[in-house]
């Protein structure tokens, strides 16, 4: 991996020219049938799900969209889903179960949207039922977190039987800057917040957040990126093959989760 400081990386994770979701379902899957709408209030474009196929394999698609162009970033409301967008979620992974089709995640948000709106449509509960529903699931769950993931809103689409990030992609429960402004009372100093937070790919592996981290081409994987997806499609299909053998999928995930974080006490005789 590429010596860079963890504030090198988040720049990284928040470029615009790094490939997006649609970038790497284009470049993976095949007979993409997009689903709209949540069936409840209306279809929120920030979260793009849909029906495809991996290698020949019917699979579940879900991902966050941000946009490049001013345009896109206003009609992706820069990346942040409102509740519709994680009932859309939903609808199409109890379907995935329905159906038995494993479900693949791409997630790139700095997280949920945090207007009143959204608080008024349930934004709260939308997420917390993101969680328990993925928590439950009996078929494989594989999340790629692609650039930048914030908080609830991106756990929400992230609670998989396999986490794999991209080398410069990060995870946090806040961003760099809103840690700094609640513990420092200081913004300015998000770089070094960014540092002390461990939100880094490497630092997720060693903590057990992440099963997998993908190498990207020196600068970013803006610079080569057919070979991050290629890297990416050897990637699911490896975690596709071995989660195939797993007898109890939701136990697997749920043991997943519970193991992070935990430590080991030394005893003193």
């Amino acid at each position: 991996m590429s010596v860079l400081t963890a504030a090198q990386r988040v720049k990284l994770a928040r470029s615009v020219a790094r490939p997006g979701s649609m970038d790497f379902i284009h470049a993976l899957f095949t007979d993409v049938f997009e689903c709209k709408g949540d069936r409840l209030h209306r279809e929120d474009p920030s979260i793009f799900g849909a029906i495809a196929r991996f290698h020949g394999r019917p699979v579940t698609v879900i991902g966050t969209r941000k946009g490049r162009t001013f345009e896109e970033k206003m009609k992706y409301n820069f990346g942040m889903p409102s509740p519709e967008g994680y009932r859309k979620a939903q609808r199409l992974m109890r379907q995935a179960e329905k159906f038995g089709r494993p479900i693949i995640t791409f997630v790139d948000t700095s997280g949920a949207y945090p207007g009143l709106e959204a608080e008024a449509e349930g934004q709260g509960e939308a997420i917390a039922s993101s969680l328990a529903l993925m928590s439950g699931l009996t078929v494989p769950v594989i999340v790629v977190v692609i650039g930048e993931a914030g908080s609830g809103g991106a756990l929400a689409l992230a609670v998989g039987n396999r986490v794999v990030l991209l080398e410069n992609a990060v995870y946090s429960v806040l961003s760099p800057e809103g840690f700094a402004s609640i513990l420092w009372k200081d913004a300015g100093r998000a770089d070094e917040a960014a540092e002390v937070m461990k939100l880094t790919a490497a630092d997720l592996l060693r903590l057990g957040v992440a099963d997998q981290v993908i190498p990207e081409p020196e600068g970013g994987a803006q610079n080569d990126p057919q070979a991050v997806f290629a890297a990416v499609d050897r990637a699911l299909t490896r975690h596709l093959n071995q989660l195939a053998k797993v007898k109890d999928l939701a136990a697997d995930r749920y043991q997943k989760f519970r193991a992070m974080g935990a430590v080991r006490e030394e005893s003193d005789t």
